[in-house]
């Protein structure tokens, strides 16, 4: 099971200026092969310890805040999103360069992130579990981010380590795709569920 991230993981700001452009260039390199485009206007982001303590840092270091409230608030709002060994956690970003389009198809698109699926074998889908932190949908139009949870539980988890095909897609009556994890993509996923 993954370990929450402590503040006793975390480096100070002088540490993390010293530190950061190695750290980041780690981070980017780890990030490459955690994510997954689900058609030209859709991505998702998987969320992991390392991206999460990145993302801690920075938020830190923007903030410029170095006091014990004010870490531990950054703490309770992104441990939540680290996977727990039996299941995965993601950011889901719709993407359309041009504001207008995106506004327009945002509209279009309302309850999509409900309809983000994972399928391991020839088991049912288990469908995305969406913004469990707030809602990012009304009666008119859908967020361009969106936070998702996919649960395995355990059986599913130990399939897909055994080897188990793998697809991720999303069903949404105006934006439909889906593809298999396979590769690098998969090998780092795969990493969430120890």
């Amino acid at each position: 099971m993954t370990q929450l991230i402590q503040r006793a993981d975390l480096m100070s700001l002088e540490q993390y200026a010293e530190q950061r452009p190695a750290f980041r260039q780690q981070v980017l390199a780890h990030k490459k092969h955690r994510q997954i485009a689900l058609g030209p206007n859709a991505t998702l982001y998987f969320e992991d310890r390392l991206t999460l303590l990145y993302q801690i840092q920075e938020m830190l270091r923007i903030e410029k805040v170095f006091e014990a409230d004010g870490i531990n608030e950054e703490l309770e709002a992104y441990n939540p999103m680290v996977p727990d060994g039996c299941n995965f956690k993601a950011t889901f970003m719709i993407e359309y360069a041009d504001p207008v389009v995106r506004a327009a198809q945002l509209e279009k698109m309302i309850r999509i992130e409900d309809l983000v699926w994972m399928q391991v074998g020839t088991h049912d889908k288990i469908w995305s579990i969406a913004d469990e932190d707030l809602d990012r949908s009304n009666d008119t139009k859908t967020s361009a981010v969106h936070f998702l949870r996919f649960e395995l539980g355990e059986a599913l988890a130990a399939e897909l380590k055994a080897g188990a095909d793998w697809r991720i897609g999303v069903q949404h009556a105006i934006y439909t795709y889906d593809l298999a994890i396979e590769g690098e993509t998969r090998e780092s996923l795969l990493n969430d569920l120890d």
